[in-house]
């Protein structure tokens, strides 16, 4: 089986997403998220339109995948907090600082992760929080929760509302047996699956993939969409030391 890869245009600008790798994946069997439950959670957005999704890591400093950020010049980006909608609410960032991972790999995806430096701080209330770094590493079978505005099927658009999902976390040599045939998996990775028909989709690549309480993955790529294939994520454990060293000014 070959290797699908998505990608987002808007205007002629490209950002490569999930799916294989892929940016813009969606959540497939998942339900709305209420308003509030989800305050980490931002949309990425260029000219007004999703095209990825974050977590706030602090009041200036945003998570997101490489592959949504390294084509996409950082004044076009503007990040939108405090919302379930894409129509509607929130409160809107421009971005002056961009920082993709020096050794990220668009051809196996590698390395897929970025942080995002917004102009001023962020301001915090019921809506608007930060999510904490993992403290361990992610553990096969441990269970996971994944939120975005990736399509809910492929082909389709994107959902105005925010979706969530309960995952299962798989073994990294599971996940590689699994995908064998279409990518490469490597241990700075997560992998989820739970059946056909729940996963991630277009739309949501950039998102936070959470365990207990914090952000353990970064939507990265995988199979569109929800097909009995896992999703894979950058594991956000292995990348801690890097993120610390770009944000600890500003914390």
């Amino acid at each position: 089986m070959s290797k699908l890869v998505f990608f987002v245009t808007v205007l002629g600008l490209i950002a490569k997403g999930y799916s294989l790798p892929n940016p813009n994946v969606r959540i497939v069997g998942g339900q709305d998220a209420p308003e509030g439950r989800v305050p980490y959670q931002v949309s990425l957005r260029v000219f007004g339109s999703h095209f990825c999704g974050g977590s706030i890591l602090n009041k200036r400093w945003v998570l997101t995948a490489a592959h949504c950020t390294e084509s996409t010049a950082h004044w076009l980006i503007s990040v939108v907090v405090g919302t379930s909608s894409l129509s509607k609410g929130g409160v809107r960032y421009s971005v002056d600082l961009v920082s993709v991972h020096e050794n990220y790999d668009n051809q196996v995806i590698t390395q897929d992760i970025s942080l995002i430096r917004v102009s001023k701080n962020i301001v915090f209330n019921g809506l608007v929080q930060p999510i904490a770094l993992p403290d361990s590493d992610t553990e096969a079978g441990a269970p996971l929760f994944l939120s975005g505005w990736g399509r809910i099927a492929y082909p389709g658009n994107l959902p105005d509302h925010l979706q969530m999902i309960n995952l299962t976390a798989l073994s990294v040599q599971d996940c590689q047996e699994r995908l064998s045939s279409i990518n490469p998996v490597f241990e700075s990775q997560i992998c989820s699956l739970t059946q056909a028909g729940e996963g991630a989709c277009h739309g949501d690549s950039g998102g936070p993939l959470v365990e207990g309480g914090r952000v353990v993955g970064v939507v990265s790529w995988g199979m569109p969409c929800a097909r009995g294939y896992p999703d894979v994520y950058t594991r956000v454990y292995h990348y801690t030391a890097w993120i610390h060293e770009r944000i600890s000014t500003d914390e």
